[in-house]
């Protein structure tokens, strides 16, 4: 009899979420806005502004509840004012919802590679991106920077870069709510932020997002577009074009209590990370991802490992992989870079092959911040066996 199926990054509910949803329900706040999307919104607000450091506030934004993190970078586009025959520059190795909201708007995406110490986007590359496009009559509208796996970028390197050249970041946070850089919250760094509350991510509302703005107009702006861009009117009334992305008050209720243990879920995914790297601690060709140094505080959403088959004897990411599926534990390998995507196949790409390395090496194991004990003892003795062997 098959042992039950240990996930990558499986929902944790914490114990509240019911009684904000029974709340909702209650109440009849069964829409796209109420109690809980209000609460949700200044609760995020509240620990992202939070220094690591002080525990003091350090930054002022605010912040927009939506249907998804996928319809946040859409709206944060749009809101970068790219259109049609634009381009947007954006880290190679990511998810596909960093890249397809470009294509949404009709604007071009142009690749670039990743830095071995973060695996995200790698200033050199990007600034060499900025020039030659600029070269060709081009200058890119904005850049999509990822923090891959909860790790933060290099930050004030990419920063630099972006403001040497007056090109606004709309930073990809859907990975890392919980990291910082120099004690400042990921979600924070960028001209418009990207937050997600998918299934598998640190907390979830099932499915939802968020846009994290500097000031309120730019909130009130993402809002209204949000809601079909209504204008203020008795009737009906449409000047722009507008989406339907707002969050529930039902799912925002799942997401309030989520906040109330998000730092809980944060501190049980390091736990893992650390797991993991005494698991492989001086195991040759082994190596586990984690901070290049302590200015960086990953949330390890998820935590990887990066295999050299020439010194382990031959084991690499596709047998490890195999050897946890037989015990019916789901890893999965890294994301593959989006410049070897068929569908971005002549999108520009600037960079060599790190992107590529990582992903033909690398392999995600199970973080969720809910694994048991007999959980790590089962990912330890399947990959113990394969050590072995």
């Amino acid at each position: 009899m098959n042992q039950p199926k240990i996930y990558l990054s499986s929902p944790h509910m914490g114990g509240t979420e019911q009684d904000f949803v029974n709340e909702a329900f209650s109440t009849n706040w069964i829409a796209p806005l109420g109690p809980n999307v209000t609460g949700f919104e200044e609760d995020l607000k509240s620990y992202l502004q939070k220094d690591s450091y002080t525990q003091k506030p350090s930054s002022g934004v605010e912040v927009a509840a939506l249907s998804s993190g996928t319809a946040a970078l859409h709206l944060g586009l749009i809101l970068l004012g790219v259109k049609s025959g634009d381009e947007v520059i954006c880290q190679s190795m990511t998810f596909s919802a960093s890249a397809n909201p470009i294509v949404y708007l009709g604007a071009t995406p142009v690749f670039v590679d990743s830095e071995t110490e973060t695996w995200n986007m790698c200033p050199h590359f990007l600034e060499e991106a900025i020039t030659d496009r600029i070269a060709k009559g081009k200058k890119p509208k904005a850049i999509i920077g990822v923090h891959l796996y909860g790790m933060p970028f290099q930050v004030d390197k990419i920063l630099a870069v972006a403001e040497k050249y007056g090109i606004p970041i709309l930073e990809d946070s859907a990975e890392a709510l919980g990291s910082t850089y120099k004690g400042r919250k990921c979600g924070t760094f960028g001209e418009l932020s990207v937050l997600s509350f998918n299934g598998n991510k640190i907390i979830t509302t099932s499915g939802g997002g968020a846009l994290v703005t500097k000031n309120r107009e730019m909130k009130d702006r993402t809002i209204y577009l949000a809601t079909q861009a209504r204008d203020d009117a008795p009737h009906y009334q449409h000047s722009e074009i507008g989406y339907n992305y707002r969050l529930s008050n039902v799912s925002a209720g799942i997401g309030r209590g989520q906040m109330q243990v998000l730092d809980t879920h944060v501190n049980l995914r390091r736990k893992n990370n650390e797991f993991y790297r005494q698991l492989f601690e001086n195991k040759s060709g082994m190596r586990i991802f984690q901070e290049p140094n302590e200015e960086y505080v990953s949330n390890h959403w998820i935590s990887c490992i990066l295999l050299d088959k020439a010194k382990t004897g031959g084991i690499g990411n596709t047998e490890i992989r195999l050897a946890l599926e037989k015990e019916n534990i789901e890893s999965r390998p890294l994301w593959k870079p989006m410049h070897l995507q068929p569908v971005f196949s002549k999108a520009p790409y600037y960079g060599e092959s790190i992107a590529e390395e990582l992903f033909n090496t690398g392999l995600c194991l199970p973080s969720a911040s809910n694994l048991t004990k007999a959980d790590l003892e089962r990912i330890e003795k399947a990959i113990r066996n394969i050590m072995g062997k």
